[in-house]
């Protein structure tokens, strides 16, 4: 191989598997670097008084801790696997759509280093936690730089992961081979047709929010004013997404732990068809039941 070939394979590729080891890697690197906020902020709370941290660096680390755990390596790796598996499973020789597959990879890469590139600039990242609830995030209480990359940043990084889902459906819907009926498909694919579709309804709604949010912070629409109930709904909106997020993630290692147990045990799944119901329903309940995560606001 000649050098730098395997950097420019990297940058140029449209392969699945190829895609599918590149969000592996990044988001498993992503993971380390939220162990190790973890870890600095366990290190900070070993003792009373210790103050390893100062008061802003632990809130930049609590904020960008949550990010990363949960759309930086939770949510990417569910494309990893399904980049590697999915095309295979159905008989498909690629993925629907393989330039916009490699296109959501990199908009995924450039947001996730968008939002932490806030730990470079002056007032650091961003510090109003993860959940980024008004008005903490607004432009009096968050004034810093690092709020806006980290709206933009995951923008950006939610934008891919929208991308992707597009690409999973077409790629099970169409790319099926001859006789690969939809229940003779395996579990795992179901999960990750019904994964995507929840991205599909949810992670616009976060976009929306964040872009409306940046208009807040810098065009004072007001929209997230909590004089006018505005920090509300960015609540409801948050959580809309937020909870269906812990079934994007979940859902599609149900399907892998549903893929493993009947191989090593050496039977065949019972209840195939309950199984898919069940994901299904299992998602489409998700997207009622936000309102849990907002008890404490009598709203």
């Amino acid at each position: 191989m000649e050098k730098g070939s395997m950097f420019s394979q990297v940058l140029r590729t449209t392969d699945p598997k190829m895609i599918g080891r590149m969000y592996l890697v990044t988001s498993l690197t992503f993971f380390m670097v939220g162990g190790v906020m973890a870890l600095l902020m366990r290190a900070e709370l070993a003792r009373p008084g210790l103050e390893f941290l100062s008061l802003e660096q632990f809130n930049q680390l609590f904020t960008m801790h949550g990010t990363v755990m949960l759309l930086f390596f939770a949510t990417p790796i569910v494309f990893a696997f399904a980049n590697l598996v999915l095309p295979l499973q159905i008989g498909a020789p690629d993925v629907a759509f393989p330039r916009l597959n490699a296109f959501s990879y990199w908009l995924y890469l450039f947001g996730a280093v968008t939002a932490m590139s806030g730990f470079l600039v002056p007032g650091g990242a961003a510090d109003a936690g993860w959940t980024m609830y008004t008005p903490l995030s607004n432009a009096v209480n968050s004034p810093g730089v690092g709020t806006d990359l980290w709206i933009f940043g995951l923008g950006l990084s939610g934008l891919g992961t929208i991308l992707g889902a597009v690409n999973m459906v077409s790629t099970v819907i169409t790319m099926r081979a001859p006789g690969m009926t939809m229940f003779r498909m395996p579990i795992f694919t179901w999960n990750i047709l019904v994964t995507s579709l929840l991205i599909l309804l949810v992670f616009p709604i976060l976009t929306a929010a964040l872009l409306v949010l940046w208009v807040d912070r810098h065009l004072g629409a007001k929209v997230f004013d909590a004089d006018n109930g505005g920090a509300m709904l960015w609540q409801h909106l948050f959580w809309f997404f937020g909870h269906p997020e812990v079934y994007i993630i979940a859902v599609p290692f149900f399907g892998i732990i549903t893929e493993v147990i009947p191989v090593f045990s050496r039977k065949p799944l019972f209840g195939y068809k309950g199984m898919v119901l069940a994901t299904f329903s299992i998602s489409a309940l998700s997207m009622t039941v936000w309102a849990h995560h907002m008890f404490v606001t009598g709203a």
